[in-house]
């Protein structure tokens, strides 16, 4: 972006490029002489340098769970969807496909996709899309034909603990690779009764083994120095893969608080170019003992992924353990805590545990209800006072608390929370935060999720880091449990939209699609756009369905379908085609 975008800057001219002085209205010399407008300036161009740049490509790919490895949810590449044109009658559903189960996956997006095999060879825009039946789809978005569509085994049936879910198969967003055109993804099966997982490298054009898929195995030693091997019956492979570092991460916990004699939090990880194991894991709880022989310290996070900050280390957060809300120790035990974990699993580099632990312990009040966010690093920081912590990250949990912590000092445990940078509440959280750089006053929001309504949150980084509530939609009860799933999409920092997928209450199965304008409403949010059509959810189990947005769509998986949003002359609801059309 070029100061005179956003400011009246001098602008570069064909003379400054051959080493002439640029020329200049008399508007702008003037203004080129302040020093607080070259600092504005400079901040503004800061800015965008905080857009993830996974999303600066003139075509937006979408290769990982909430669009980048911070889990910012923030798209700043949407050049098509204004508040204006979503607002208008010719946004609506543009293509409805049938699927054969329900989709706890995030849909994956990549542009002009070269497809090698099967009836559709050649260039596709296509949307990946993984089913808890163990079908992996190729589709292409434009005209909803279903391009490829391998089954890779049966899913497992009724797992132990959660009757929620008729089936669990691919239950996890996979990760892609475009610089090898590979999807990585872990599939669960059942075989010979046996619950199996295994982590399968495709290739994006065929959907095929690329590499052979290697079964999950692990073991660990626990702290009377016997040994517990990883139990795939016992453990739930939830939140969405991570892929950096030239390695692929997967977390692990447990099917609806199930089995908790066996299962243990897990965090394994693999070599992206052979899935050859890493020599180190991690488990959070490794006491050989519990008053209630109840262990858990899972990493689940509704469906988030696991976070990584440009040096390579990895974020997310972990829930209960034993009931009795004395088994907190900081070593052989990290239940209820934000965990920062070096890249080769060898150690445990930092982590923040909230005050009220053991009551979150007794009343099964999960920290990792919600995933972790990254925020990118924050220039104005470095403007403001170097002293002042600027690469931040922000999570929430079920007693409905957003933590605001300091990517290089998480805070450890400190019985009046004192450690960490701000707490805030917003509701009870089954979700993960979104981010996006303000157009009006170019600082930092964050977006919420907690309880019924978005909350939109400031970021202020002087005289003290902390965040401010500014905006807040109206309520969106009742909705199941609370919490839900939000992004952002923008072109650069211009024409911001929040988009919200509503949860269906205990009653009926719909779910909800609201798109909100946070520049239009002041203190509340201006709704520009409500669907009730954007796909069902007919199970008791949680839906964690994510809106995601690209190239002037809206994707939206769900029970047994997805639903592509988009603008159209002719939008209403499109006939759903099946995977044999």
């Amino acid at each position: 972006m070029r100061c005179s975008q956003a400011f009246p800057i001098v602008t570069e001219t064909e003379d400054s490029q051959l080493g002439q002085r640029p020329r200049a209205s008399q508007a702008q010399g003037e203004l080129r002489t302040s020093p607080l407008g070259f600092l504005i300036c400079c901040l503004a161009v800061l800015v965008l340098l905080a857009i993830p740049q996974a999303l600066v490509a003139q075509k937006t790919t979408v290769t990982t769970y909430h669009y980048d490895n911070g889990r910012t949810g923030w798209n700043a590449n949407e050049t098509i969807l204004t508040p204006t044109n979503v607002a208008s009658a010719s946004f609506g559903i543009v293509q409805s496909i049938a699927l054969d189960a329900q989709v706890d996956a995030q849909p994956l997006i990549v542009p002009n996709q070269e497809i090698t095999t099967g009836n559709f060879q050649g260039k596709h825009n296509v949307v990946y899309v993984a089913s808890e039946n163990n079908t992996i789809y190729a589709i292409d978005y434009d005209t909803g034909t279903v391009l490829l569509s391998p089954n890779f085994g049966s899913p497992v049936p009724n797992p132990i603990g959660c009757t929620t879910n008729p089936v669990v198969g691919i239950d996890s967003t996979p990760v892609l690779n475009l610089a090898t055109n590979t999807m990585y993804v872990m599939i669960y099966t059942l075989e010979a009764n046996v619950p199996i997982y295994r982590m399968h490298a495709l290739g994006l054009g065929s959907l095929t083994d690329q590499i052979a898929p290697v079964v999950v195995a692990a073991s660990h030693t626990l702290t009377d120095g016997s040994t517990i091997d990883f139990n795939a019956t016992y453990e739930r492979q939830r939140p969405a893969l991570l892929l950096d570092n030239g390695n692929v991460y997967a977390g692990f916990g447990s099917f609806c608080d199930a089995g908790t004699n066996v299962s243990r939090g897990w965090l394994l990880g693999w070599t992206a170019n052979s899935l050859t194991p890493l020599a180190m894991n991690e488990v959070f709880d490794t006491q050989a003992t519990s008053p209630n022989n109840y262990f858990l310290s899972s990493i689940w996070m509704s469906g988030s992924g696991i976070a990584a900050d440009p040096s390579g280390n990895l974020y997310f957060t972990t829930g209960n353990s034993d009931p009795s809300g004395t088994t907190y120790d900081g070593v052989t035990n990290l239940q209820e805590s934000a965990i920062k974990v070096s890249s080769d699993l060898s150690q445990v580099v930092d982590l923040f545990t909230p005050s009220d632990w053991g009551l979150m312990d007794q009343n099964d009040r999960d920290f990792s209800s919600g995933g972790i966010m990254l925020l990118p690093p924050q220039p104005t920081a470095a403007a403001v006072d170097n002293t002042i912590p600027n690469k931040l990250a922000v999570a929430a949990d079920k007693d409905g608390v957003m933590f605001l912590m300091n990517q290089e000092d998480l805070g450890g445990y400190d019985p009046n929370n004192n450690n960490v940078l701000g707490s805030y509440m917003i509701g009870t959280c089954f979700c993960v935060e979104s981010y996006y750089v303000d157009p009006s006053d170019l600082a930092a929001r964050v977006v919420a999720s907690g309880g019924p309504s978005v909350g939109v949150w400031k970021l202020e980084m002087a005289p003290a880091v902390s965040l401010i509530n500014v905006a807040n939609s109206a309520s969106l009860f009742p909705k199941r449990d609370h919490g839900f799933f939000t992004t952002v999409s923008s072109n650069g920092i211009l024409n911001p939209i929040i988009w919200v997928l509503g949860r269906p209450t205990f009653y009926t199965a719909e779910i909800d699609l609201y798109a909100f304008d946070p520049e239009a409403g002041g203190s509340t949010l201006k709704q520009i756009f409500f669907s009730a059509s954007p796909g069902t959810w007919p199970y008791r189990g949680n839906a964690t369905v994510i809106p995601v947005v690209a190239n002037g769509n809206v994707f939206i998986a769900s029970g047994g379908q997805l639903t592509i949003f988009g603008l159209s002359q002719e939008h209403t609801h499109a006939p759903a085609k099946s995977a044999a059309d």
